[in-house]
């Protein structure tokens, strides 16, 4: 009887806290990306709050911007590509700590990809980011 309630349990824990972090509007595409920071295009990424977009290759489905968001540093990259339906625009970084989407005006986070307005579910498509030092590498796996 104790199995049958921990069971029950876990499954409603499971399933009660739920958070879409998927993003199911944009196509499956493979990111496998190095970024050397010593080159001129990416020189701002070595101080925190600095930025960079990454175009080339057509990475990601529409771009990648690479962000330093803090001293430690800390590198955080997001598709360019907006998350909603029928938006073919490219996400804009104004600074602050949102991306903005070009066709409605939608932020998102750039701490978690999160959308920033109620009713909008689609988190911005973020990228792993492992630094070697001053070659970043970003995935999606």
């Amino acid at each position: 009887m104790n199995r049958i309630i921990f069971s029950l349990l876990f499954i409603f824990t499971l399933f009660s806290c739920e958070k879409n972090t998927t993003n199911d509007v944009l196509p499956e595409v493979d990111v496998d990306t190095t970024i050397d920071l010593n080159l001129p295009s990416y020189l701002d990424l070595n101080t925190p709050t600095g930025w960079a977009v990454h175009n080339s290759n057509k990475v990601g489905v529409n771009g990648i911007i690479i962000l330093n968001t803090g001293s430690t540093p800390t590198f955080k990259a997001f598709d360019l590509a907006c998350p909603n339906f029928d938006c073919d625009k490219q996400l804009l970084f104004e600074g602050g700590l949102t991306l903005v989407c070009a066709c409605d005006g939608e932020k998102y986070s750039i701490l978690s990809g999160a959308p920033q307005t109620e009713g909008y579910k689609y988190f911005a498509r973020e990228y792993r980011v492992t630094n070697n030092g001053n070659i970043l590498r970003i995935t999606n796996f």
